[in-house]
């Protein structure tokens, strides 16, 4: 079983990557309930570079966004379950709203989102152009997300 790594221990791996000649690539988010959704995105996230770091909001970070009742699966596990797929590579666990200050940490050769956004609505657009990073966005799959999984579990009681 991979755990998420220390934030304290982060430069550490960076350098190593760095210094192996790595692309890296990062994206993050919740992914709270994992669904085909999220690892198509994080598949399509991989084939732009050689490691793939996610950035997980902590349990405080979901809660912060999307209020009481959240996460349903705890950071650990939410960890462990991202760290048991292929294409994630490393996972780190951040407790702020906005992934921007561990992506300056990181300083990322290509960072991706949703769709959903674009370069002036991502709030850590800034911080990866500063630091030489290139970001893209994947789209989404239609009807596949956290929310519709726990509204269909809410409707079947």
């Amino acid at each position: 079983m991979r755990e998420a790594v220390e934030r304290k221990d982060l430069q550490n791996l960076i350098k190593k990557l760095r210094s192996e000649g790595k692309t890296i690539v990062t994206t993050n988010g919740c992914f709270d309930i994992l669904h085909v959704g999220h690892v198509r995105y994080l598949e399509e996230t991989k084939k732009f570079g050689d490691v793939l770091i996610v950035a997980l909001n902590s349990d405080k970070s979901v809660r912060a966004l999307k209020g009481e009742g959240r996460p349903i699966n705890n950071e650990k596990d939410r960890a462990e379950v991202l760290n048991g797929l292929k294409s994630v590579d490393y996972v780190v666990l951040f407790d702020e709203q906005s992934p921007a200050d561990l992506l300056a940490e990181i300083k990322p050769d290509v960072h991706t989102k949703g769709a959903d956004y674009n370069e002036d609505t991502l709030p850590e657009a800034k911080i990866i152009k500063e630091n030489g990073g290139r970001l893209e966005f994947i789209q989404f799959v239609p009807g596949k997300s956290t929310t519709s999984t726990i509204e269909k579990i809410n409707k079947s009681k």
